[in-house]
């Protein structure tokens, strides 16, 4: 371990440190292979996708037995609300109303958590675009909650995570992005979002790292 990274992670045990687990879009229009058929991924995509599902459960799992704060930032498409820059980036048609294929239209099945759900009284935050910060309370509820740094997980790595995970950091939160909890649905595309998430946004580690971090901070 560099002496830097030493830095880094020392700073998040500290005493009286406050971590926080916020989990982003792990619902069935991103999650669910049987949702996913117009993204054509490979057999070895979907068995990564499939593994950083799992790994963002355990680290629910893990935080919740570790008295983390768990947060779930979502998706909540509303079609009398138009997202018009993704409408012309996508299909060139800023002023199209929202496709019946959008993904993670409020009260459709496709929005739902997939594998995974809030447990009562656990924040969740809506949002419209990429960021979980975006338009939304979440930087006001982690202040609200005496938080001191994240962990970022869910899906996928290259969007909603990289953007989530981005803006927290600019946000003055430190924010740590555990591999083997966030996916893409290409490998080679993952592989670069972890690499841009690296240089200018997260500490890098896994699962069972940060565990171990949350098990250190004393109580």
């Amino acid at each position: 371990m560099s002496d830097l990274r030493d830095r880094q992670l020392a700073r998040l045990t500290r005493p009286g440190s406050r971590p926080a687990l916020v989990v982003v879009d792990v619902q069935r229009d991103f999650a669910d292979p049987a949702a996913l058929d117009d993204y054509r991924l490979t057999n070895a995509a979907l068995t990564a996708l499939d593994r950083a599902v799992t790994r963002v459960g355990d680290l629910v799992d893990a935080a919740r037995l570790a008295d983390v704060q768990v947060i779930w930032v979502e998706l909540g498409t509303d079609p009398a609300l138009p997202w018009r820059a993704s409408n012309w980036l996508r299909g060139g048609d800023y002023d199209a109303p929202v496709s019946p294929a959008e993904p993670c239209v409020i009260g459709t099945p496709g929005a739902q958590w997939y594998r995974m759900r809030p447990a009562e009284g656990e924040p969740r935050v809506v949002k419209r675009g990429y960021s979980g910060f975006l338009g939304t309370d979440l930087d006001a509820r982690l202040h609200a909650a005496g938080v001191d740094w994240l962990t970022v997980a869910g899906l996928t790595s290259e969007c909603c995570v990289h953007a989530t995970a981005q803006d927290a950091m600019q946000l003055d939160w430190p924010v740590v992005v555990p591999q083997d909890a966030t996916a893409a649905y290409d490998l080679d595309v993952n592989a670069a979002a972890l690499v841009q998430l690296g240089l200018n946004a997260a500490v890098l580690s896994d699962a069972d790292e940060v565990v171990e971090l949350w098990k250190k901070v004393p109580r």
